[in-house]
């Protein structure tokens, strides 16, 4: 039976290029899970844009001479371009700073104050001495006042998960540029979260499916929750619909309030463009499931916070209330958090010169080594280091003489002694057992995928594939010359395994599925791709921006066993992937930073 399944992406900042660390977490992840999604027949929205607010934003915008708005044109294109090379079958990919996600944020504000769930309070607020400026809560670091750490964010604390405040801290420090903030005493408004103690517990309490470090984390930290600030003192943001406040020039909503709130934002602005306004609902009321991404230091912010909104909204939270403008809305039904993909045991860093861009990444090895290396050897449950000799090994290995050697093989002796699918004459125990693995292969890859466990779906294709591989050797179909039925029949085997592999495959490996699929005599989409097109700002027209979308339900692959056509046309194929070079293994390509 069929589901309407949102997945809602992490949205990537826009103050620079995204690294391979970054989409580890957001971007294949959910890919692979949406594309496995729709070829089980599912409706699937997959949302996310460039998150484009705050400070961060100003400071880098300072570094390059430009305005706030035009550094976020700028990565905004840069970002969307990676993220369309790696091949995310995004439904809309847009930003943050358009009229209808102004509109959205500023709507689901206004149900939470009339729900009594936004208080005003005083606070002392950090600013730089040298600029004035207010300091983000993530800008300032110092040791935790709870467990002694010493790389404490202001706004938590990643060593034991306690929600901090930047005074909190001891000997704080500026990320920016190392000075000690100055503090003075400023009028916010916060998310009042105790008031959803109890609602949350209720709904925290039936996530008994969610992956162990989201959900022991998140548990730990209901009880201790305090009010939190929405809003910050500067001029990049969404402007505060409230009297008294619309007023202020340097008073705007939290760059994390109006992120966060993007994935309704994203939908909306999908169904407005679709046509059909109301087709958002779909995916956010009812039966509908939502399935969230992002990497582990995001993991508060979807868990808790973004369900305290919802609940704010709905007017669900333990104050009570009424539904605001967009009705009752689904809380996730999962939080599917990754690790860290680190390299030489610390987090990719641009500032330390460890950082490996998405983009030089594409350039170098295309989209589905990448793909491929996070699926299989990524940070699904820990963190995980990145070597240029894993991802030689895996590609190598794995890849080129596995998977692309298989393809080669098959399709090259059915083309050289055929010219096309031979007809299988007489099946063998032989035959039947490698058949019958495929396509168990199924329902085995399938349950892993629908519960977000890559490794464990990416190792059983594989394990399809290495039993192929056997098999041909086995049977060593190029020694039957003088038995043309057991020759053909071994290779129509062969094929159909390929085909059925390459279905497996295919959420792992887009692009190369594609390429299998003309191998084997197809034509028409296999895996589509998004594209990248320009469109006028629904809400301002004078302005203009990317988005990635695509068209992801006409006759594409299905996730089952397809019988394959005897008698279709081959072509000589060509490698599948190219092996690297060892010596790549030491220390990359060039370009890369060479990490001791």
């Amino acid at each position: 039976m069929s589901a309407s399944v949102l997945t809602a992406v992490a949205w990537p900042y826009a103050n620079g290029p995204r690294h391979i660390g970054h989409v580890s977490g957001f971007g294949v992840p959910s890919d692979v899970f949406s594309r496995y999604m729709r070829m089980s027949g599912n409706r699937v929205l997959m949302v996310s844009g460039t998150d484009e607010h705050g400070t961060p934003i100003q400071v880098q915008a300072e570094k390059e001479g430009l305005t706030a708005r035009e550094l976020a044109d700028k990565y905004n294109r840069v970002i969307a371009s990676d993220l369309q090379g790696l091949g995310l079958s995004y439904d809309l990919f847009t930003r943050t700073t358009t009229g209808n996600h102004y509109q959205v944020v500023q709507d689901l504000f206004s149900a939470l104050w009339k729900n009594g769930y936004v208080v005003p309070k005083t606070e002392m607020g950090a600013i730089s001495p040298s600029t004035g400026r207010t300091l983000p809560d993530r800008f300032i670091e110092g040791t935790c006042p709870i467990c002694g750490y010493d790389g404490a964010r202001g706004d938590q604390c990643d060593n034991c998960g306690n929600q901090l405040d930047p005074i909190d801290l001891k000997n704080p420090r500026s990320r920016i540029n190392g000075e000690t903030p100055k503090f003075i005493e400023t009028e916010h408004l916060f998310l009042d979260l105790p008031a959803f103690i109890e609602s949350l517990g209720s709904w925290m309490g039936t996530r008994t499916e969610w992956r162990p470090n989201v959900l022991k984390f998140s548990q730990n930290l209901i009880k201790d929750l305090r009010p939190r600030a929405i809003t910050r003192d500067l001029d990049w943001g969404v402007p505060i619909p409230l009297d008294g406040w619309s007023d202020q020039p340097m008073k705007r909503f939290y760059v994390w309030f109006d992120a966060v709130i993007g994935y309704l934002s994203a939908s909306v602005e999908w169904a407005r463009r679709s046509g059909d306004p109301d087709a958002w609902q779909e995916f956010w009321t009812g039966d509908a499931q939502g399935y969230y991404f992002m990497g582990k230091d995001n993991i508060v912010f979807h868990s808790l916070i973004w369900p305290s909104l919802l609940l704010g909204q709905n007017g669900a939270g333990d104050k009570g209330g009424e539904p605001g403008r967009f009705g009752t809305l689904n809380l996730p039904t999962e939080v599917v958090s990754s690790e860290y993909l680190t390299m030489s045991g610390s987090k990719f860093s641009t500032s330390r010169g460890t950082v490996i861009y998405v983009g030089d990444f594409l350039k170098e090895f295309g989209p589905d080594a990448l793909r491929y290396f996070i699926s299989v050897a990524g940070p699904e449950n820990q963190d995980t280091d990145f070597t240029w000799e894993e991802f030689v090994r895996r590609t190598n290995f794995e890849l080129a003489n596995e998977w692309g050697n298989l393809v080669n093989r098959s399709v090259s002796m059915a083309h050289k002694n055929i010219g096309a699918i031979p007809k299988a004459v007489a099946l063998t125990p032989a035959d039947h057992e490698l058949l019958a693995q495929s396509r168990a292969a199924f329902d085995t890859v399938g349950a892993h995928l629908r519960r977000s466990r890559f490794k464990q779906a990416s190792g059983e294709a594989m394990r399809v594939i290495s039993a192929a591989n056997k098999y041909l050797s086995d049977q060593e179909p190029w020694k039957l010359k003088d038995d043309p039925d057991r020759r053909d029949s071994v290779l129509h085997t062969a094929l159909q395994v390929v085909q059925d592999a390459n279905t497996l495959m295919t959420p792992f490996l887009p692009h190369s599925a594609q390429k299998v699929h003309e191998a084997l005599g197809g034509t028409g989409v296999w895996a589509a791709q998004p594209s990248m097109n320009e469109v006028t700002d629904l809400d301002v027209p004078e302005r203009s921006y990317p988005v990635l979308t695509g068209d992801y339900a006409g006759e594409q692959a299905r996730w089952e066993s397809t019988p394959i056509e005897v008698g279709r046309p081959l072509q000589k194929p060509s490698p599948l992937f190219s092996k690297l070079e060892k010596e790549l293994g030491d220390t990359g390509p060039e370009w890369a930073p060479i990490v001791k």
